[in-house]
């Protein structure tokens, strides 16, 4: 499943991957330094680039169990 999230002028495009143990979400990123904060079951991305800083959220199908950004692909681990 494929999720569209809008922020303003900006979409970011959320892959959902459902296995028999986890979900993981998956989600590109302007270059930048990244911040992600998991809150209640909604992740919240900041990323600071030269042209400014950046927000956006989405909500997980669970608690996180892991975060991870890697050559400007956020991953978050939701166990089942």
């Amino acid at each position: 499943m494929t999720q569209r999230h809008s922020l303003g002028r900006q979409e970011r495009f959320v892959r959902r991957y459902d296995y028999d143990d986890r979900t993981v979400l998956a989600a590109d990123l302007p270059a930048g330094d990244v911040s992600v904060d998991v809150v209640d079951g909604t992740a919240i991305v900041v990323t600071d680039r030269d042209s400014g800083v950046e927000e956006f959220e989405f909500d997980l199908p669970g608690p996180a169990a892991t975060v991870d950004t890697h050559n400007g692909v956020l991953t978050i681990g939701v166990d089942k």
